[in-house]
């Protein structure tokens, strides 16, 4: 089952995420965090810019800061960067390769029903999500919410069940993207107001004034929003960290369509044909592009 709806003004139901943008104050310290300890390719390096992802598929954009500080405690930002794996033993690889590159760097694991996930913090404190989804079809969804827990995950059990030695030491890797975003916020009410509202992401999992899970397309979370360490948290000032969250819609007429919605609701944009970026109430920047 998946969720339905009479909305006239929903994001597409095939619009995914694209990389997110991290403001770094040491970029080699990063670059090799995400490069060696978390399997992602080193797709590009030039100058204070550095991509990382698999494949050509970008999934962490490194823009080096020195200048910045770190952000103030209890503030707004990323929670966490949430990878998404295709199988379980490209999942395993992952894990495997942080928990023995950078052990101190894991914070916990969970089964979620939706998914199993394993969570870490970079050398900045940025959080981190490595994860692999069950298929859909195993997903139960109840008045248009879909059914989550966190459920005890053991990460050498699963490492152990999923991971042989030649598929450790194989040193191709498959594909991974973004699967979702989880901010940090000052409110729910408010974040509801702009990502659902405004923005078009349907609600999928509510969990009262402290979090909100929102959607395309009846996929359990592209993007989360919490206020579990930033309860009343107001506008970001400019910061490490989170520089930026990049939604993907399936072509220009849906760039168009959000221009003017977000238009009518009295929020700033910057327009240029091919992507549309805001603020969130937060000072998080969002970035919408094409796919096509």
């Amino acid at each position: 089952m998946t969720v339905t709806t009479t909305r006239k003004d929903l994001l597409a139901a095939d619009t995914n995420m694209g990389a997110v943008t991290l403001r770094a104050g040491n970029l080699d310290t990063l670059i090799a965090y995400y490069r060696d300890a978390v399997t992602l390719d080193l797709i590009s390096h030039i100058g204070p810019v550095a991509v990382l992802g698999r494949g050509t598929t970008p999934i962490v954009i490194l823009q080096h800061a020195p200048e910045l500080a770190a952000a103030e405690p209890r503030s707004a930002g990323l929670f966490h960067t949430a990878i998404l794996f295709e199988t379980q033993t490209e999942l395993a690889k992952a894990v495997y390769s942080v928990g023995t590159k950078h052990p101190g760097t894991f914070t916990g694991s969970a089964d979620h029903l939706v998914s199993q996930a394993f969570y870490f913090t970079d050398p900045e404190g940025n959080g981190i999500e490595l994860y692999w989804d069950r298929d859909r079809t195993l997903w139960s969804w109840t008045h248009g919410q879909v059914e989550m827990a966190t459920l005890a995950l053991d990460p050498n059990a699963f490492i152990g069940e999923h991971l042989t030695e030649a598929s450790a030491a194989d040193p191709t890797h498959g594909p991974a993207v973004v699967g979702h975003i989880h901010l940090s916020v000052g409110d729910v009410a408010s974040a509801r107001e702009f990502y659902v509202n405004r923005l078009g992401f349907e609600a999928t999992a509510n969990f009262g004034p402290s979090a909100l899970f929102v959607s395309a397309g009846g996929y359990h979370h592209h993007m989360a929003m919490n206020t579990w360490q930033s309860q009343g948290a107001g506008r970001r000032r400019l910061a490490l960290g989170l520089g930026e969250v990049s939604i993907v819609v399936p072509g220009t007429g849906d760039i168009g369509a959000l221009s003017e919605r977000m238009s009518h609701y009295g929020v700033e944009t910057r327009h240029d044909g091919q992507t549309l970026g805001f603020d969130d109430p937060w000072a998080n920047r969002i970035l919408v592009r094409a796919a096509h």
